[in-house]
C-alpha cells in the first residue's frame, strides 16, 4: 500500500491544504509534504493522529476494497431453462439485480417464448443475435430478425417469440433489473 498516496487522497477529499493538516495534527507541512511524496514514514501514534485529523481510523485506512469485477465469462454465467416455454435464461452478468440495468443472453427453441411481463417502469433493448423473433406488446406485434435491435418502454403486457425453424438468440437488457 502507498501510505502517502493515500493519505495526500483523503487530505484532498476533505479539502485540506497541506498547511491545514500539518497545523490540525501538530506537524510541520514539510513533513506531510515528504509523507505524501513517500520521503518519510511515520510513526504509528503519528499516523495515528494524522488519520484522526482526517475523519478515519487505523482499520478503515488500511482496509482495502474489493475491486470490481469488469469482464465476466461463460463459467459467471448463471443459466435457467424453461422446457416449458423452450427457452434458456443467462445472467451475463453475475448479481446484475443490484445494478441499473441487467443484461441477459435469451436463447429461444422454434416456437419458444418467454413469460409474459406486465407493465412496469424503465426500458427494454434488445438485439438479435441469431434468428427471427416476434416481440409482442400489448395488442401489437412486431419482427426482428438476426442483426437487428428493439428498443421500448413496456408499458403494456409483453413477450418475445422465436418465428421461423430455427429458434432464436437475443441480447436482452432491462432497466431496472426485472428478469
Amino acid at each position: 500500500m502507498d501510505i502517502g498516496k493515500k493519505i495526500k487522497e483523503l487530505r484532498v477529499a476533505k479539502g485540506l491544504t497541506q498547511e491545514e493538516l500539518a497545523d490540525r495534527s501538530e506537524l510541520s507541512k514539510g513533513f506531510i509534504s515528504q509523507l505524501e511524496r513517500d520521503l518519510t514514514s511515520p510513526s504509528i501514534a503519528t499516523l495515528m493522529d494524522i488519520l484522526q485529523c482526517l475523519g478515519t481510523t487505523v482499520s478503515e485506512f488500511f482496509q482495502e476494497e474489493p475491486e470490481d469485477q469488469i469482464v465476466f465469462r461463460n463459467e459467471d454465467y448463471f443459466e435457467k431453462i424453461d422446457s416449458e416455454l423452450g427457452s434458456k435464461t443467462e445472467w451475463i452478468i453475475p448479481n446484475a439485480q443490484k445494478n441499473m440495468m441487467e443484461p441477459i443472453r435469451l436463447t429461444l427453441k422454434p416456437g419458444g417464448l418467454t413469460y409474459r411481463d406486465l407493465p412496469h417502469e424503465g426500458e427494454e433493448f434488445g438485439y438479435v443475435l441469431k434468428g427471427s423473433i416476434k416481440i409482442h406488446i400489448g395488442h401489437k406485434s412486431y419482427t426482428a430478425k438476426k442483426g437487428e435491435s428493439f428498443y421500448f418502454t413496456p408499458h403494456s403486457e409483453h413477450y418475445i417469440e422465436a418465428f421461423g425453424t430455427s429458434g432464436a438468440v437475443i441480447l436482452w437488457v432491462s432497466t431496472p433489473p426485472n428478469f
